[in-house]
C-alpha cells in the first residue's frame, strides 16, 4: 500500500505556486456564479481585471498568512488568513483543485489556518462564504463552526461562518493519505 503525504507550508501571496492557486480558485468560483446567474463563464477581460485587483497582498506577514496544501510535494490547495483585530482572524481563499479533492486535504488546509490564526492572536476565526458553494459550508460545519448574522457586506457572501479559536489543535499539518 502507497502513502502519499500532504504537507501544508506558508507561502508568499506573489509566488508562481500562490499566482497559480488564486488563478484557479477565483476563475472557478467566477465561473459557478454566472453559471448560475447568468447562463455563462466569466469574461476572459473581467476574470483578468479581479485576479489583478486582489493579489493576495492582505495575506502577507506580518497579519496575514497564505498557506498552501502539497499533495505528495505538488501543489494542490490553498487557504488565507488575515487577522482583522486583535482577537479576530478571517478564512479566506480555502480551494483545492478539483483532483485533490475527497482525500482530506480541505480539512487539513483549514485546521492549519486556525493553527496559523492563533499564532498571530486571534481567539476566533470568521468566514463567509456563497450559498451555491455547499460544500464549502459542509467543510465548515463539520469543523465546528457555527452559522451567524453578516459580518461584511461583501455583495457575494451569503452565509457567514464564526469559531471560537479557544484551544489548540493537536498533532501537526501533515498526515498520511492513500
Amino acid at each position: 500500500m502507497r502513502f502519499v503525504m500532504w504537507t501544508v507550508t506558508p507561502e508568499p501571496y506573489d509566488s508562481p505556486v500562490a499566482a497559480a492557486l488564486w488563478r484557479a480558485y477565483y476563475t472557478e468560483v467566477s465561473d459557478r456564479w454566472y453559471l448560475l446567474h447568468q447562463g455563462r463563464r466569466t469574461d476572459p477581460a473581467e476574470l483578468e481585471r479581479e485576479i489583478a485587483a486582489r493579489p493576495g497582498a492582505d495575506l502577507a506577514p506580518p497579519d496575514g498568512r497564505l498557506l498552501v496544501a502539497r499533495y505528495g510535494g505538488e501543489p494542490a490547495g490553498s487557504a488565507g488568513v488575515r487577522l482583522l483585530d486583535g482577537a479576530t482572524a478571517e478564512l479566506t481563499r480555502v480551494f483545492l483543485y478539483e483532483a485533490m479533492r475527497g482525500r482530506g486535504g480541505a480539512a487539513l488546509l483549514v485546521r492549519a489556518a486556525e493553527d496559523a490564526a492563533r499564532a498571530l492572536g486571534a481567539t476566533r476565526m470568521i468566514l463567509d462564504t456563497r450559498g451555491d458553494l455547499v460544500e464549502a459550508r459542509g467543510l465548515y460545519a463539520r469543523l465546528g463552526y457555527t452559522e451567524t448574522g453578516p459580518h461584511n457586506d461583501d455583495r457575494y457572501a451569503e452565509h457567514w461562518f464564526r469559531k471560537e479559536l479557544t484551544r489548540p489543535q493537536t498533532g501537526s499539518c501533515e498526515g498520511p493519505t492513500r
